[in-house]
């Protein structure tokens, strides 16, 4: 695993658009069709990924928290992305991705990258790459989860990632000082 850092897409980048099949539903999902009404979370992320594994229980409560049915927080979208190469990395082939999320109790789509064209589209390099966007699709937050690693003892929070959510559903101004996130680097395809 090769420790790789976010490439940090510019602050006010539209989102690109995209259109993927989601592991679970068996349906396809767009950006436009998915996308929330205060804001947007696309995370790409993977399932053997161990940054990925060390964050997987506060993801699936991030996903109750924010999208909940319940939830006073409602109007933030979280949809989560695997552009992993799966012929060379079969942990990551879409049967598996829908395990992982059923598993791990995921209340966002878990969707299917194989051209890996969306990853690129954003500038995705790691394991979780984190990209927020507010009402109208422009980059408000880029950066990590929290200050937790595999082996650092930190606890995880994902203060990081929670404190850009809830300033943008407050209509806060976000801090631009924004820490990428680190994890593995997304497995290409040859």
């Amino acid at each position: 695993m090769a420790l790789t850092p976010s490439t940090m897409m510019p602050l006010g980048t539209t989102a690109p658009d995209f259109t993927l099949p989601d592991t679970v539903s068996g349906k396809r999902i767009s950006l436009q069709n998915a996308k929330g009404a205060k804001g947007t979370l696309v995370m790409f992320i993977c399932n053997h990924c161990p940054y990925v594994k060390h964050i997987k229980d506060a993801l699936s409560k991030l996903g109750k928290d924010y999208i909940g049915k319940n939830s006073a927080n409602s109007g933030i979208a979280i949809i989560a992305i695997n552009a992993n190469d799966a012929v060379n990395y079969p942990d990551d082939a879409p049967d598996k991705m829908k395990v992982f999320a059923q598993q791990n109790h995921f209340a966002f789509p878990y969707l299917h990258d194989e051209s890996q064209s969306v990853a690129k589209s954003y500038g995705a390099a790691c394991t979780p790459d984190l990209f927020l966007f507010d009402g109208n699709l422009k980059c408000v937050y880029r950066g990590q989860f929290d200050d937790s690693r595999p082996g650092n003892n930190i606890p995880v929070t994902g203060k990081d990632l929670r404190s850009a959510m809830d300033n943008l559903l407050a209509g806060k101004a976000i801090d631009a000082k924004q820490q990428p996130s680190m994890g593995c680097n997304i497995k290409w395809r040859n």
